[in-house]
C-alpha cells in the first residue's frame, strides 16, 4: 500500500506484516528431558562464537540467540518459512556432530517449538520464572540478559530479537515488582544450600569449590554469610579463582592442580562449564587422601561434573540437580495463585508487543523520509539556488539557513507523526 504524507509517498510492503512469524524458539526443558540430556546440548562459551556463527551462515538464519541454563537450552532464531522436523534435525546434526540418529530422534520429538507471538509469550514466561524448574527464581532474568549480550557481541542478533528481549526484560521486571512470584525465592543455589544445612556440617568443614562462575559464587556467598570458613577454590581461569577465594578468605588454585591437592575435603561444590565429567574415580580417590568417611558432593553443573560411577562406588551424600528438581516441584502448588496473576500480565504484554511490532515496522518503513528531505535540501542549496545564495549577504544567508532548518525539522516531525498514525491504523 502507499501512504502520501504531504509531498513524499511512503511505501509499506504487505509482506512485512508477517515478519513476526519468522521468529522461532526451539526449547529443551526439564519437563520433557532429563537435565543430563539437556546438558548434551550445552555449548561452552569459548566455542559459541565459532559454532553459532557457522550455524547461522550455513542455514541462512537472519538472527540467532542461544540460551543455556542448568535446566534448559533454547535457540531463538529468525528465519523465513516453515521449519520441518527434518530441517530441525539438520540443525542439530550441524551443531552437535557427535549426535547419532538416536539422539537426533529423541531431541526432535521432545523439543518445544514456538513461533510468532507464541514465541514472545513463551520467552516472557521463561524470564518471569513461571516456566522455570523453580518458580520465583529471579536468576533466569539475568541469564536471559547475559545470553543476549553474548550473542549480540558475536553479531548474531538483530532488530527483531533486540525488540523481543527488551520487552521481555521490562515485563519480567514488572512481574517481579507487582506480584509475589519471587517472594521467598527458592533458586537451585538456595535449595542446595538449605539441603546442606540439614546435614549439620561443622562450620570449619573443608570445602572444595570447583568452578568460580556465577552459580558457585552465589553458593559461596551463602556459605560465607552463614559462618563457613575453610575454602579452597579451583577454576580453569586462575584469576577468577583468586577473586572468589579472596571473597571467602580461602586459597585459590588453577583447575589443573586439582589432581595434586593433598589437604582432603569434607564437602565438594562443583559447577564448571566442562562438556563432560571432570571428577572420575581416580581423581576422587586422590582427593580423599585415604579418608573413608562419607562426604557431601553438591554437583550443580550441566552436564554433571561428577562421573555417575563415583556416586555409586563411594559413600557420600550426593546432591544433584535432579534431586533439587524433585524438591522444587512443590513450589508450583504454593505459588499457583501468583502464576495466575503473572499470566494475566503476560497476556497484556503480548498485546503490547503486537503494537510495538507494528510501530517498529512503520518506523523502519519511514526511514526514507528524513533521508529524502535532506537530499532535497542539499540539492536546493548546492545546485538549484546556489547562485542566488551566493549573492545574499551574510545576514541573509544565516536567516535563510535558519528558515530551511526550521522547515526541515517541522516537515520531518509533523507530517511523519500524522503518517505514522495513519499507517498504524491501517
Amino acid at each position: 500500500m502507499t501512504i502520501k504524507t504531504g509531498i513524499i509517498p511512503i511505501f509499506v510492503s504487505e509482506k512485512r506484516e508477517k515478519t513476526v512469524e519468522d521468529i522461532h524458539i526451539f526449547a529443551f526443558t526439564h519437563r520433557q528431558l532429563d537435565v543430563n540430556q539437556i546438558g548434551l546440548m550445552h555449548i561452552a562459551i569459548d566455542d559459541q562464537k565459532e559454532k553459532l556463527s557457522a550455524f547461522k551462515d550455513h542455514f541462512e538464519i537472519q538472527e540467532l540467540m542461544y540460551v543455556s541454563t542448568c535446566n534448559r537450552v533454547e535457540f531463538i532464531l529468525k528465519k523465513e518459512g516453515e521449519i520441518s522436523t527434518s530441517v530441525f534435525q539438520s540443525f542439530l546434526s550441524f551443531l552437535f556432530s557427535t549426535f547419532k540418529q538416536k539422539e537426533l530422534d529423541l531431541f526432535s520429538s521432545q523439543v518445544e517449538h514456538y513461533h510468532g507471538y507464541e514465541a514472545i509469550e513463551h520467552l516472557i514466561k521463561v524470564s518471569s520464572s513461571i516456566d522455570s524448574m523453580v518458580v520465583g527464581e529471579r536468576e533466569i532474568i539475568t541469564q536471559i540478559r547475559k545470553s543476549y549480550d553474548i550473542c549480540k557481541g558475536f553479531n548474531l542478533t538483530g532488530d527483531s530479537i533486540r525488540l523481543m528481549i527488551r520487552h521481555t526484560i521490562e515485563t519480567a521486571k514488572k512481574i517481579y515488582t507487582q506480584t509475589n512470584i519471587a517472594q521467598n525465592p527458592v533458586s537451585v543455589v538456595s535449595l542446595a544450600y538449605h539441603t546442606l544445612r540439614t546435614k549439620d556440617i561443622p562450620l570449619d568443614a573443608r570445602i572444595l569449590i570447583i568452578g568460580a562462575g556465577v552459580t558457585n559464587t552465589n553458593m559461596s556467598r551463602f556459605l560465607k554469610k552463614h559462618g563457613y570458613t575453610n575454602f579452597a577454590v579451583f577454576n580453569r581461569t586462575e584469576s577468577k579463582a583468586e577473586t572468589l577465594a579472596k571473597l571467602l578468605g580461602g586459597s585459590s588454585y588453577p583447575l589443573s592442580q586439582l589432581p595434586l591437592y593433598q589437604k582432603g575435603f569434607d564437602i565438594v561444590i562443583t559447577c564448571t562449564g566442562a562438556d563432560t565429567s571432570i571428577i572420575d574415580a581416580q581423581l576422587y580417590e586422590s582427593l580423599l587422601q585415604g579418608d573413608t568417611d562419607p562426604k557431601v558432593v553438591i554437583d550443580l553443573a550441566i552436564p554433571s561434573d561428577l562421573d555417575p560411577k563415583v556416586a555409586t562406588h563411594y559413600p557420600m551424600d550426593y546432591i544433584s540437580i535432579e534431586y533439587l528438581q524433585k524438591i522444587s516441584s512443590k513450589n508450583l502448588e504454593k505459588r499457583a495463585r501468583e502464576i495466575i496473576h503473572v499470566e494475566e500480565i503476560v497476556k497484556e504484554a503480548v498485546v503490547a508487543y503486537k503494537s510495538m511490532v507494528r510501530e517498529r515496522k512503520v518506523e523502519i518503513a519511514m526511514r526514507v523520509v528524513p533521508e529524502t528531505v535532506k537530499e532535497i535540501k542539499a540539492t536546493a542549496v548546492q545546485h538549484v539556488f546556489a547562485k542566488e545564495i551566493e549573492n545574499l549577504d551574510t545576514d541573509a544567508q544565516e536567516t535563510m539557513e535558519k528558515i530551511i532548518a526550521y522547515f526541515e525539522k517541522k516537515y520531518m516531525s509533523v507530517p511523519m507523526k500524522m503518517a505514522k498514525e495513519i499507517l498504524l491504523k491501517k
